[in-house]
C-alpha cells in the first residue's frame, strides 16, 4: 500500500512538472506552423504518457521479471527525463519571478532585466529563458544518453605515493586498487572481461578490492566468478565488504535468508582465491621486512550507512609495524575515525562514491554533485603524513552509465 501511494505521489509531481515545462514548449514554437506545433505537442505528451503509464503499473508488477537490459535502460531514461525537466523548471521559475516583480510595479528593475540585448535580438526575456531552460535540460538528457556508452570505458589511473617510513624492500611495490564492481548491474560480459584483463596486464604485486562486489545478492556474481577468479598477484588478492554486500537494501523472506546470502558471498570470494579481511589484518613480507594490511567491514560516517567495521580489532597487533595500509569501503571513515584515532595508518584505500558517475574532470579541476555530501570523493587526498585514495568504481549502479567520471582501475606504486 505504501509503495502504491509513493508511486502516485511521484506521478502527480511528474504531471505538474510536465504541465509547467509544456508552457515553455508552447512559447518556443509560438511562431511555428500549425503542423509543427501539433507534432511537437504530440511527441511531448506521448513520451509523458508512456512514462506515467510505466509508473502507474509498477506497483502491480515484478520488475525482476522484465528483461534486465530493458529494465535498466528504461528506468534510467525515466529518471533522466525527470531530472532534465526539473532543471528546466529552475529557469522557468526564475522568469516567473521576474514577471511577478514586473507586475508588482518594479519599473526600474523591469527595465534593467529586460535589457537592450533582448530588444536587439527581437525576442522577449520569457522566450529566451524558455529556450535556455529547454536547452540546458535537453543537454543534461543528451549527456545521460551518451553516458550509457561510457560505463565499460575503463580508465587506468597511475599514482605514485611517497612515504618516508616505507621499508626499503617495499619501495617500488605495485598495487592494483579496484572497488565497487556491482556485478548485478552488468549486461555485457565481454566488456567486463576487457576490464579484468586490464587489471591483469598491470602485473601488480598485489590486488586490493574495497567492497561492493554485488548490488544485493551473492547470486549476481554467478556469471562473473570465472572472470574475477582469474585475478592473481604474487602477494595475493585481498578484499573487504561494502554497504551493498550485506543485502541491506533488499527485502528477504527471512533473516536467515539474508544471513545465508552474506555467507554465500564470503564463500564465493574464497572460491575465487580472494582473501576477505573481516576486521582483521595480515602481514605482508618482502626481503625480511614487513608491513601491515588492514581490512574492515563497511563503516560509514553518514547517517544512513551502517557501522559494521571494527577498526580496533583489525588494528590490534599492528602497532610494531612501520607502515600500515587500511582497506575501508566508505571514505567518510577517514575523517571520522582513521585520522583522529589511528594517526599511524599511512594509506587508506576506499571507494563507495563512484564519483556519482556524473561530473567533470579536467587537469587541475574536478567537480561532481557528490562533493556536497562527501568531502573526499575521488582520487588522492593528503593530511599531514596520512593519505587517502578513493577509487571511482569499476562498475555502476542505478544509472547505467558514466558522464565525465569514468570507471577506474588504479595502479599505485609505493615509493
Amino acid at each position: 500500500m505504501r509503495r502504491f501511494s509513493c508511486s502516485w505521489i511521484f506521478i502527480i509531481i511528474i504531471l505538474l512538472i510536465d504541465l509547467y515545462v509544456f508552457q515553455a514548449v508552447k512559447l518556443t514554437v509560438q511562431t511555428a506552423t500549425l503542423k509543427i506545433k501539433f507534432t511537437v505537442y504530440g511527441l511531448y505528451w506521448a513520451v509523458s504518457a508512456v512514462v506515467v503509464l510505466t509508473l502507474a503499473v509498477m506497483p502491480y508488477i515484478n520488475l525482476d521479471n522484465w528483461p534486465k537490459s530493458f529494465r535498466t535502460y528504461w528506468m534510467a531514461t525515466i529518471i533522466g527525463l525527470f531530472l532534465s525537466k526539473a532543471l528546466t523548471v529552475i529557469f522557468l521559475v526564475a522568469d516567473d519571478l521576474r514577471r511577478v516583480l514586473q507586475w508588482g510595479g518594479g519599473k526600474l528593475f523591469y527595465q534593467y532585466i529586460e535589457g537592450e540585448p533582448f530588444k536587439a535580438a527581437g525576442i522577449s526575456r520569457s522566450v529566451f529563458m524558455s529556450w535556455l531552460g529547454l536547452a540546458i535540460g535537453g543537454g543534461l538528457m543528451t549527456a545521460m544518453m551518451v553516458g550509457f556508452t561510457n560505463k565499460y570505458r575503463y580508465q587506468l589511473k597511475k599514482v605514485k605515493l611517497n612515504f618516508p617510513n616505507l621499508p626499503d624492500a617495499f619501495k617500488g611495490l605495485k598495487m592494483v586498487h579496484i572497488s565497487d564492481v556491482h556485478s548485478g548491474s552488468f549486461t555485457d560480459k565481454k566488456a567486463v572481461e576487457h576490464g579484468v584483463q586490464m587489471i591483469m596486464d598491470q602485473q601488480a604485486d598485489i590486488i586490493l578490492f574495497t567492497g561492493d562486489l554485488v548490488n544485493d545478492r551473492a547470486g549476481e556474481m554467478a556469471e562473473y566468478t570465472d572472470l574475477f577468479g582469474r585475478l592473481r598477484a604474487p602477494m595475493g588478492v585481498y578484499s573487504t565488504l561494502g554497504n551493498h554486500d550485506y543485502g541491506d537494501y533488499k527485502s528477504w523472506s527471512s533473516p536467515e535468508e539474508k544471513i545465508q546470502n552474506l555467507e554465500n558471498l564470503k564463500q564465493l570470494q574464497a572460491n575465487m582465491g580472494w582473501r576477505l579481511l573481516m576486521n582483521e589484518h595480515v602481514i605482508l613480507e618482502k626481503k625480511g621486512q614487513q608491513i601491515a594490511l588492514l581490512g574492515i567491514e563497511n563503516w560509514g560516517a553518514k547517517a544512513n550507512f551502517p557501522k559494521y567495521g571494527k577498526l580496533h580489532e583489525a588494528y590490534a597487533g599492528t602497532e610494531k609495524y612501520p607502515f600500515k595500509i587500511l582497506m575501508s569501503h566508505d571514505p567518510s571513515h577517514w575523517d571520522a575515525q582513521v585520522r583522529s584515532e589511528y594517526s599511524d595508518i599511512d594509506l587508506t584505500l576506499s571507494g563507495h562514491t563512484h564519483g556519482m558517475q556524473f561530473g567533470v574532470e579536467l587537469p587541475g579541476f574536478k567537480w561532481s554533485p557528490v562533493q556536497y555530501v562527501y568531502k573526499q570523493w575521488a582520487g588522492l587526498y593528503e593530511q599531514a603524513h596520512q593519505k587517502l585514495y578513493i577509487n571511482r568504481g569499476f562498475g555502476f549502479i542505478g544509472y547505467p552509465g558514466r558522464v565525465g567520471i569514468l570507471p577506474e582501475i588504479t595502479l599505485i606504486e609505493l615509493a
